[in-house]
């Protein structure tokens, strides 16, 4: 059961899958967090890979930049492979003083500038959200390593270079916490086809101070997020 861009087959995918942009995040992630890691597809060179974390069953998986790259690769995930718990895990450009680089935001919801929406033929507008059981397993995860995430309403934008300097503002004002690139087209996907999902994102630039991490130091910078990831998908109640 190969797709176009998977060469992944029947089983070869745990239900629970982490979905971080970089391919080669993934691969960090396989290698030093999870048990008798596999890669399972190299196919565009956007890696994924299956293992097990405190013996649960988790494959992560790369899905690249922008909604229509995550579109496409969470799609097939759900209709696919059977995947029931999608997390993106990935970074997000922070609106407000008080969400610091290194801080870790969760989308409960999603605004959008996106016109993604537009295949699943709705007659108003449309807003994406996560899943309430990821989260509620999330906000455990949170209370259980002591991780601090912030959550709230977070800006899924097509546009990476905006020309007008001060774009972000009129969505600083309705209180969105931060803007990334995939989550929304994620929460589509997972509402359509009735499954779970959740984005949380690392702070990595910030539009108030000006700051960036940087690239040589994100990975470091990251594991907080990897960490509170894994732990989400094992809580039970």
């Amino acid at each position: 059961m190969s797709t176009h861009i998977n060469d992944a087959k029947a089983g070869d995918i745990a239900e629970t899958v982490l979905l971080p942009g970089d391919p080669l995040r993934a691969k960090f992630m396989a290698e030093n967090y999870l048990e008798n890691a596999r890669c399972y597809n190299s196919v565009r060179n956007m890696l994924g890979y299956t293992g097990t974390y405190k013996g649960f069953p988790v494959s992560i998986q790369g899905t690249g930049m922008g909604m229509p790259s995550m579109g496409i690769y969470s799609w097939e995930l759900i209709t696919s492979y059977g995947c029931k718990n999608l997390i993106r895990i990935g970074t997000a450009g922070s609106f407000h003083s008080d969400i610091r680089i290194g801080d870790i935001v969760c989308a409960l919801s999603t605004s959008t500038d996106s016109n993604y929406a537009h295949t699943f033929g709705l007659p108003g507008q449309y807003s994406p959200s996560c899943s309430e059981a990821l989260v509620r397993k999330l906000i455990h995860a949170s209370e259980h390593t002591g991780i601090n995430v912030h959550l709230g309403n977070v800006l899924s934008s097509d546009v990476f270079y905006e020309l007008e300097d001060s774009w972000w503002r009129p969505w600083q004002r309705m209180k969105v916490m931060a803007v990334e690139m995939e989550a929304a087209a994620l929460y589509m996907n997972a509402a359509f086809n009735g499954v779970d999902a959740l984005a949380i994102m690392t702070i990595s630039d910030h539009f108030v101070t000006g700051e960036q991490m940087p690239n040589d130091v994100r990975e470091q910078k990251l594991t907080d997020m990897f960490e509170l990831s894994l732990e989400t998908v094992v809580r039970e109640f």
